[in-house]
């Protein structure tokens, strides 16, 4: 008794298989959210990316000016 080696067209299904994932993935993409944006959307290189800058490290650093004014005054007033 003789088999014939079904190997060829199991490789040939796991080719076609791969190509077909591939392929799917190729025109679906790959989405991931980074900072509020999908990226890779259709629109990603034209979208307007909007820049905030970072502020002071210090977050009460107005606060701290008003206070340091206030107590300088408060000391012009004394004397």
């Amino acid at each position: 008794m003789i088999r014939k080696s079904t190997s060829g067209r199991i490789t040939r299904a796991t080719a076609i298989a791969l190509f077909a994932g591939t392929c799917l993935v190729g025109v679906g993409g790959c989405q991931v959210g980074i900072n509020g944006q999908t990226l890779p959307s259709p629109y990603y290189l034209q979208d307007d990316v909007q820049y905030y800058p970072s502020g002071p490290e210090f977050k009460l650093s107005r606060e701290a000016a008003a206070l340091k004014a206030a107590r300088a005054q408060e000391k012009q007033n004394r004397n």
